[in-house]
């Protein structure tokens, strides 16, 4: 199925979605919706808007009146983390849970988005939503605390777990394995840890949808995971990527294959990231697309301007 299409008509009448979040990978992309698809978007962060502020929260609120809230922002140095656990726990947990409050406070609908990192990888196939939780790392503790945080404070709250996002914008991996291709002739790539890669566009039109979609979120509030249909390794993703970059013409490194164990990081990762993500279809007929047709128009565009910076 493809990714989930917005209608042309506004959103709201009440007043714009409130994207919490200005720089992250989901939050340019959410605002990348707003124009074409007519629906009246804000996004806000530090200073006008400060997590660990519950005043500021509440101004900004107030200021924009917003119809829905979706909270983009989040803590995601995995591995620094570790060394920063009230950081983490400052903006994933404590942060999300006062955004709830003034969500709940003032009726507002409210989306926001947690990790698969709240699972330890040790279950064969997809995680449901049901499954046992128990992260590995801080991140992973702190976005699952931040979810039961979240439901506690607004309990029409709608929770979106995903996994393995890329985009055009910021840190990712595909755009890491792009510039370790263009300065390395070998390139090492963890070959034990699965996962579903996500397009950031893909989710953000997802849950976009289901923000639309108010009144069943209301009633089917609780935790949904969306991630790109099927799975592969992070060196399968890395093989995706280079191949494209070969169709292209341009410098290919070559690809090996570790384990887990030969690339040791600060924060553990959980062997199996996949998420199972069809209660979120069953509840509001949203679907992401294979995570292979999603890579390829990230991949067009990224090495489209990699060729024009080129020429």
């Amino acid at each position: 199925m493809a990714s989930p299409k917005l209608s042309s008509r506004p959103g709201t009448a009440e007043g714009p979605i409130l994207v919490v979040g200005k720089s992250g990978q989901l939050a340019r992309s959410l605002m990348d919706l707003a124009a074409p698809y007519n629906t009246p978007m804000v996004s806000i962060g530090r200073p006008e808007l400060d997590l660990a502020d519950t005043a500021s929260i509440e101004h900004a609120v107030a200021t924009l009146s917003p119809s829905a809230m979706i909270n983009a922002a989040a803590y995601t140095a995995v591995d620094r983390a570790e060394a920063e656990p009230d950081s983490a726990y400052a903006i994933n947990c404590d942060g999300a849970a006062r955004l709830a409050a003034v969500a709940k406070q003032r009726g507002i609908p409210f989306i926001h988005v947690s990790t698969d990192y709240v699972f330890n990888g040790e279950k064969p196939s997809a995680y449901v939503e049901s499954d046992v939780t128990a992260p590995l790392n801080v991140y992973g503790q702190s976005k699952l605390d931040g979810e039961t945080a979240v439901l506690d404070a607004c309990p029409w709250a709608v929770v979106v777990r995903t996994s393995w996002v890329y985009s055009l914008y910021g840190q990712n991996f595909v755009r890491t394995m792009l510039r370790l291709a263009a300065t390395q002739q070998d390139v090492r790539v963890v070959d034990d840890q699965r996962g579903t890669p996500t397009s950031a566009p893909d989710l953000a039109a997802a849950i976009v949808e289901i923000v639309r979609q108010r009144d069943q979120a209301r009633s089917h509030s609780g935790i949904y995971h969306l991630a790109g249909q099927g799975e592969t390794t992070w060196h399968g993703f890395a093989s995706e990527i280079f191949a494209a970059l070969s169709r292209h013409a341009l410098p290919t490194p070559r690809l090996h294959a570790i384990l887990t164990q030969e690339y040791p990081t600060p924060a553990r990762r959980p062997l199996n990231s996949c998420l199972d993500s069809s209660k979120a279809h069953a509840a509001f007929g949203v679907r992401l697309p294979p995570w292979q047709t999603s890579l390829d128009r990230c991949l067009d565009r990224l090495i489209s301007q990699m060729e024009l910076t080129t020429c």
